[in-house]
């Protein structure tokens, strides 16, 4: 008997428009370092991966810069115009590398900050499961619901007691993870992240509470916080 074995996948194909900066915010740096980079190390060095693949934008300049690139273990691909597409180009590098009950985790190169234990618990938690599942944060903050107006008025309170926030890694079998980015896309769903498209395949994926320091770097502001978060592991 063969024991599924794990990949990561980082699509980093994104220009990152928001951060206003003259490069994608995965080459943005914390403490001398790209983000990429601190993701990337933070990562697959904390878990026994079998490999690892970067989706990168096709004019992209930076990475053979950064330190990932000389890792043997880390390879890269062609990106696409969005992530569903980006990961997928991921997987079509796996073909033949990964089997179909083999475990893809899908982490975003701009969120740095995952904690090795929420990493250790999602690959333990679910390492059984039929589907998969990701990382989660509950939400805390009160949740209200506007109207179309200019400016937005409040309709109503949304009870927040089954709302969660989506973090990432996501942990899907890869065959099962393939076939849902296919048919979303085939039906022209709109794919937020992997357990979307899975969910829009009829499968029901798991939640597994995660740190909310598990932040996504996305606008200037964020790279202080990050910086201080990762000050403190």
């Amino acid at each position: 008997m063969t024991h599924p074995r794990f990949w990561l996948i980082v699509p980093a194909a994104g220009i990152g428009q928001r951060m206003q900066s003259e490069c994608p915010k995965q080459y943005l740096r914390i403490d001398q370092r790209f983000i990429l980079d601190i993701t990337l190390s933070r990562t697959f060095d904390a878990a026994p991966f079998a490999g690892c693949v970067v989706a990168l934008h096709p004019d992209d300049r930076w990475w053979p810069s950064t330190e990932a690139s000389k890792n043997p273990c880390v390879q890269s691909c062609p990106g696409g115009s969005e992530r569903a597409d980006s990961v997928l180009a991921a997987l079509s590098a796996l073909a033949g590398q990964a089997a179909d009950d083999d475990w893809i985790l899908v982490h975003d190169a701009a969120r740095p900050c995952l904690h090795r234990d929420d990493l250790a618990r999602l690959m333990a938690g679910l390492r059984d499961h039929r589907v998969g599942g990701l990382l989660a944060a509950r939400v805390a903050d009160t949740i209200k619901r506007s109207n179309d107006s200019h400016p937005p008025q409040v309709l109503e309170t949304v009870d927040r007691s089954n709302l969660w926030r989506a973090l990432t890694p996501q942990m899907f079998r890869y065959s099962t993870l393939v076939a849902a980015l296919e048919h979303a896309l085939q039906a022209g769903h709109p794919i937020t992240d992997e357990s979307s498209a899975v969910e829009f395949s009829g499968n029901i994926p798991e939640l597994v509470e995660g740190r909310p320091d598990n932040i996504k770097i996305t606008v200037p502001a964020d790279l202080a916080l990050a910086s201080f978060i990762l000050s403190q592991f």
